[in-house]
């Protein structure tokens, strides 16, 4: 059919669905960790939408956003943000039909961004946001809740945003399983205390506890130099029901079955613990841990237990996955295949709706 002239929608509140953690910026909306995105119901007979990249677009596809589109529910788009702007057109027909479109960052917020420019459509189409689900699940991890190498089953390769991709993890099919929306804060390589190392030696700016109560954390920058991690997060509009906290497969990098090591952890999970209820009120905690190494998972049980006697808070569970088995394969750097994660998906779910009674 013949292209009519367009009309601009922007990506903003009232507009979309927000997914996740996102800033509104300048007549765009950056995405920042994985997972974040925006889903909106579109009625018309044209759709072309616009997705800006950050100042990684240079960095090459270890380093750039991977993004994904979907058109109800069909991922119509899985792309590279290799430019600073693409344009997707994702609907043309004849006559006006409805269609869900969703916008979802594959790739981790740590090295790069991606943002949502304007949205064009026929001047008799409209855009609403999508409704909401009942419950809110707030994932706090790192390289396994970032679907790290998911898309490369030879574990000698090494990292590569392009071979990111969140929706294969726990985290997001837990959610989808329990039919909740989702917001992720995970970083790959992070931890409580340090990040991973293969010295030994501690790697304490590398902890995911310091950008809790940021936007995020990435490398990349957008729009004059703009950078996540100075962002301030507002809790006040987005209090989930329920958050799982998956770190401490980096920490043992470090911790290596020395007690005074991981007594530190013990006592800065606790902190941890502390931050996340004063800015989550209302949400069932669940400290888990498990999948790439058990060594930790005593400690977590442990930090648990010291939290709630210090105190008093017992809206917190502990819960270990199994460790991953060898005949389900392996991903980049040894990482869990999707396969893996549907199980831990499962323990997870599981657990869940038995405490909570979803």
């Amino acid at each position: 059919m013949r292209e009519q002239s367009l009309k601009i929608v922007l990506p903003k509140e009232g507009t979309v669905r927000k997914i996740g953690r996102t800033k509104e910026l300048e007549e765009s909306l950056w995405l920042v960790y994985s997972g974040t995105g925006v889903e909106f119901l579109f009625r018309g007979k044209q759709l072309k939408l616009t997705m800006l990249g950050d100042s990684t677009v240079a960095e090459g596809r270890e380093t750039q956003a991977r993004i994904g589109i979907y058109v109800n529910d069909r991922r119509v788009v899985d792309d590279i943000l290799d430019r600073p702007e693409k344009v997707y057109s994702l609907w043309n027909s004849p006559e006006p039909a409805e269609a869900v479109i969703r916008v979802v960052k594959l790739s981790e917020a740590s090295r790069s961004m991606a943002g949502i420019g304007q949205i064009e459509v026929d001047p008799e189409a409209y855009i609403t946001p999508t409704e909401s689900s009942n419950h809110l699940i707030e994932f706090i991890g790192d390289s396994i809740t970032c679907g790290y190498g998911v898309d490369d089953e030879v574990k000698e390769h090494i990292f590569a945003t392009s071979t990111e991709d969140v929706t294969k993890t726990y985290a997001y099919m837990t959610a989808k399983a329990l039919d909740a929306d989702y917001s992720m804060v995970c970083i790959s390589g992070y931890g409580i205390i340090s990040g991973y190392t293969d010295t030994g030696v501690k790697q304490p700016e590398m902890t995911v506890p310091q950008y809790y109560e940021k936007l995020g954390y990435s490398h990349g920058t957008y729009l004059q130099d703009y950078r996540a991690q100075e962002e301030t997060w507002n809790f006040a509009k987005h209090q989930p029901d329920v958050i799982v906290i998956n770190l401490g497969t980096n920490d043992s990098s470090y911790t290596m079955g020395k007690a005074d090591r991981q007594e530190d952890y013990v006592a800065n999970y606790v902190e941890f613990l502390k931050v996340v209820r004063r800015n989550n009120f209302r949400a069932v905690i669940f400290c888990v841990l498990g999948i790439m190494g058990e060594e930790l998972c005593p400690r977590v049980e442990q930090a648990v237990a010291d939290y709630r006697g210090e105190t008093g808070d017992t809206n917190i569970y502990y819960m270990g996955f199994s460790d991953q088995d060898p005949t389900d394969g392996y991903v980049v750097d040894w990482h869990p295949t999707e396969r893996t994660h549907e199980k831990a998906a499962k323990r997870l779910t599981s657990t869940i709706r038995e405490i909570l009674n979803w």
